[in-house]
C-alpha cells in the first residue's frame, strides 16, 4: 500500500472518521489496479492517465488535468538539514499515495486556507509556482468545474427529474454562473489574485467548496460515511417537457435553487409557460395564484432573460404586497440576485379591472416605476432603474428600458399545499381544482358558496 506513515500524512487521516480512513488509503492501490499498463512501467506512482481512466466520464479532460497537477505539487515531507522534500517542480515522477492522502484530506475536509494553495495550483497549465493569478484564469477553472459537476449529475442521475435536452443550453449557463462565481473575487489593484485572495473567495463563495468535494468524491468513486452527496438541484414535478422548451437551464437551477427559502426541499412545479398556455395575463394570473412561493422568468424580444421571487400566493389588490424574502434577479446576459433594500416595502404587486390604479403585476419600485413590470396587456412591460431600484438595489434587467415578451414562465417553488383532512370525500370543482377558483377570482366574480359549505365533522 507504499508507505504513509510520516507525521503529515497521519494528521491528514485523523480527519477522516476510522471507518473511512482504509477506504480513503485504498484509493491510491485502486487507481493504480484500474491503469492496466500504466502502472507497469510506472511503479508506486499514479499517472495523468490513470486519473483520465478514473475521472474521464466525469469531467472535461482540461479539469482532469488540473486535478492531477494539483496533486504534483504537493509537499509532504518536512525536509531534513541538508535534504528537501517532495520536488513539487515536476510532474513527469508522478503522483505518490501521500500526496493522493494529502490531497483528499485537504479537498474533503480542509479549511479555506488548506485549499486555497490546492485551487492556486489548479489554475496553472503547467507545474511552477507562480504567486498570483488572473481573473481571467479563475473563470476558466470554474467553467472546467461546474461542467464537471453537470455531467456527474447527468452521468450518476442525479437530476431530479429535470431533462436537460428540453431545457436551455447548459453550456452558456456555465459561463454565465463562472463569471457570476468569478464576480466574488476581490482581487488587488493590478487585477491579480494571490493565495490570500483565493482563501477569502472559498471562505465567501461556499459553491466553490462544495462543488470540488463532489468532484473529488464523484471522480475517484470515494463514498465516505455520514457524507451523503450534495443536493444541487430541486425536484422537478407535473411538467409536460414535451411540449416544452424551458428558459432554465442546470446550472441556473444550481444557482437560483439555494436563495430560496425552502432551498433544495420543495418540488419546482411549472404553473405558465407562454409556449403552453399562449400570452394571457389572465391566464398567467390564474398560475400565479393559490400556489404559493413562485418564480417568474421573463425573456425579452432584446433576449435578455430575467424575473423575480414572489415570497407567497400572490393577491389581486390595489396594496403592495410581499416580505423581505422577494428578490429580483437576472439569468442572461448576467447571473446575479438583488434582494431587499429595507428603504420601501413594495415587494410585489398585482392589479386587474381597476379603473383609477394601474393593470398589471409589478415587483419593486413604485407605480409608473417598478424595477419588473408586465403589464395587464401581457405584451410590454418595463424595468426602469435610475440608478437603481430602490426596493431591491437591482439596475434595469431587461435590454432596454420598456420591453416586448418574447416569452416567460412561472414555477410554483413552494411546497405544495397539505390536503384538507375531514368530509365525505365529495368536493365541490372549485375546492378540486385551485386554478379554476383563481381564474373565477381575476374575472372579479364573486365566490358566493365560499364560507357556506362547512366541512362535515368526523
Amino acid at each position: 500500500m507504499g508507505n504513509t506513515n510520516s507525521v503529515v500524512v497521519q494528521k491528514r487521516l485523523a480527519r477522516f472518521r476510522p471507518e473511512d480512513r482504509p477506504a480513503v488509503e485504498g484509493v491510491f492501490d485502486r487507481l493504480q489496479a484500474g491503469g492496466g499498463a500504466f502502472s507497469v512501467a510506472t511503479g508506486k506512482t499514479l499517472t495523468l492517465e490513470m486519473l483520465q481512466s478514473s475521472m474521464g466520464s466525469l469531467a472535461p479532460d482540461s479539469m482532469v488535468r488540473r486535478v492531477y497537477q494539483c496533486m504534483c505539487s504537493i509537499d509532504y515531507v518536512l525536509p531534513a538539514p541538508g535534504a528537501s522534500g517532495k520536488s513539487s517542480t515536476s510532474a513527469t515522477l508522478g503522483v505518490s499515495q501521500e500526496q493522493l492522502v494529502i490531497f483528499l484530506a485537504d479537498t474533503l475536509r480542509g479549511t479555506a486556507e488548506e485549499r486555497a494553495p490546492l485551487v492556486m495550483a489548479m489554475f496553472q497549465h503547467r507545474a511552477g509556482s507562480a504567486t498570483e493569478v488572473t481573473c481571467e484564469q479563475v473563470a476558466e477553472f470554474l467553467q472546467d468545474l461546474i461542467s464537471a459537476v453537470v455531467q456527474i449529475l447527468v452521468h450518476r442521475g442525479r437530476l431530479e427529474d429535470w431533462k436537460p435536452e428540453r431545457m436551455g443550453d447548459d453550456s452558456l449557463g456555465v459561463k454565465v454562473l463562472a463569471e457570476q462565481m468569478c464576480s466574488e473575487l476581490k482581487p488587488s489593484d493590478q487585477g491579480g489574485c494571490d493565495v490570500s485572495c483565493l482563501e477569502d473567495w472559498l471562505f465567501r463563495v461556499s459553491q466553490v467548496s462544495l462543488y470540488l468535494e463532489m468532484l473529488v468524491a464523484e471522480g475517484l468513486n470515494l463514498s465516505l460515511s455520514g457524507r451523503p452527496a450534495p443536493k444541487l438541484l430541486p425536484p422537478c414535478r407535473e411538467t409536460p417537457w414535451e411540449n416544452l422548451r424551458s428558459l432554465l437551464d442546470i446550472p441556473t437551477v444550481m444557482f437560483l435553487a439555494p436563495q430560496l427559502p425552502d432551498r433544495y426541499s420543495a418540488p419546482w412545479r411549472l404553473v405558465f409557460s407562454t409556449q403552453l398556455h399562449g400570452e394571457s395575463f389572465t391566464r398567467m394570473v390564474a398560475g400565479l395564484m393559490t400556489r404559493g412561493p413562485t418564480l417568474l422568468l421573463i425573456k425579452d424580444t432584446k433576449g435578455h432573460v430575467f424575473g423575480g421571487f414572489a415570497s407567497h400566493a400572490w393577491e389581486i389588490k390595489p396594496q403592495f404586497q410581499g416580505d423581505s424574502r422577494c428578490f429580483l434577479f437576472t439569468i442572461f446576459p448576467r447571473l446575479r440576485v438583488y434582494t431587499t433594500t429595507g428603504y420601501n416595502q413594495h415587494f410585489m404587486y398585482l392589479n386587474q379591472n381597476q379603473q383609477t390604479m394601474p393593470n398589471g403585476l409589478g415587483m419593486g419600485g413604485q407605480h409608473g416605476y417598478f424595477g419588473l413590470w408586465l403589464d395587464s396587456d401581457f405584451g410590454s412591460g418595463h424595468s426602469r432603474a435610475r440608478p437603481k431600484c430602490t426596493t431591491y438595489g437591482s439596475p434595469q434587467l431587461s435590454g432596454e428600458e420598456d420591453f416586448t415578451v418574447d416569452s416567460m414562465e412561472v414555477w410554483a417553488v413552494g411546497k405544495p399545499p397539505e390536503p384538507e383532512e375531514g368530509g365525505d370525500g365529495k368536493r365541490s370543482i372549485l375546492d378540486e381544482d385551485s386554478e379554476v377558483q383563481a381564474m373565477i377570482m381575476v374575472t372579479g366574480k364573486t365566490l358566493h358558496s365560499q364560507g357556506l359549505r362547512e366541512p362535515e365533522e368526523n
